[in-house]
């Protein structure tokens, strides 16, 4: 039994050997030819990167294109070598086509994001550099990759975004338009002087050269609350001075506010007097 046993495993380890001997040199060059092909294929991606930014064509299409091509290369040249060495790829073609169903279910969500890739880089919803809102996250697109978006957010953090999910959900695009309106709201007591508050404004908006004469500057009354009148103001302005003339004017609205004693209405303080807790109302009359 243990001669039987013993002689069998021999002429199992004689045909290894003898495959081994028959095909050695074909695994051989099998495996040469793929690292060379490898080098070649890394540097056909690097030469086609070279030729779609001659023709400065969109980043994430440029990145879709090279991938694509890059990942083809490779595929051909796995075949190759496969058959090379003599394993007949029909079969291994057959074998995947017969597994393709569960591959698509392990790589559903792969799929899905290749799928929202090809339809962010052909409909573009928005490009390199746009400022968008999508999935609960924000900031700039600093890539987009066949997978996934790269967003840089104003802190300097950087965001990696499967374009499924953005695909699926609302997309803002802040910089889409090259106008934006400018929303202010004032909150004013009712002993303030509308009118005043008004030409506050409007003197404003004039004086800043950032802030476009069409569409005219919209101001009024927003709300009647009970305690306060809220005041709205929206003027326009490019896009790129969106930020700088927000600052700029709630700085210049708050020193004119106080030059013309304009009262911001607020909570009772609470103050300390004689060591006894009490409020007070903006009059500074004691009311507890």
């Amino acid at each position: 039994m243990l001669a039987s046993n013993s002689s069998i495993t021999q002429r199992t380890i004689d045909n290894l050997m003898d495959k081994l001997a028959s095909k050695g040199p074909n695994v051989l060059y099998g495996i040469v030819i793929f690292i060379i092909g490898f080098y070649l294929s890394k540097w056909a991606k690097r030469l086609i990167i070279k030729c779609l930014t001659k023709y400065n064509l969109n980043k994430g299409i440029s990145n879709f294109i090279v991938y694509g091509i890059y990942i083809l290369m490779l595929s051909v040249l796995a075949m190759s070598c496969l058959e090379m060495i003599g394993i007949r790829t029909t079969s291994v073609v057959a074998v995947l086509g017969a597994a393709g169903f569960s591959i698509g279910l392990a790589f559903k969500e792969i799929l899905s994001n290749l799928g929202s890739g090809m339809i962010i880089l052909f409909f573009k919803p928005f490009k390199i550099d746009d400022y968008i809102q999508g999935s609960g996250v924000e900031g700039f697109v600093s890539d987009i990759q066949i997978f996934s978006t790269v967003l840089k957010t104003p802190d300097n953090k950087t965001i990696i975004v499967p374009n499924f999910k953005l695909t699926s959900n609302n997309i803002i695009n802040y910089t889409n338009q090259d106008k934006r309106r400018v929303d202010f709201l004032y909150n004013i007591s009712y002993s303030s002087n509308i009118e005043l508050v008004k030409k506050i404004l409007r003197d404003i908006f004039e004086e800043e050269s950032r802030i476009l004469k069409e569409p005219e500057p919209i101001i009024g009354i927003n709300s009647i609350g009970n305690n306060t009148i809220q005041i709205i103001a929206r003027p326009w302005v490019n896009t790129d001075d969106y930020w700088d003339v927000y600052f700029d004017t709630m700085e210049k609205v708050k020193y004119k506010f106080d030059e013309n004693d304009i009262k911001i209405p607020f909570l009772p303080e609470i103050l300390y007097n004689n060591n006894e807790l009490s409020f007070t109302n903006q009059n500074n009359n004691k009311i507890m």
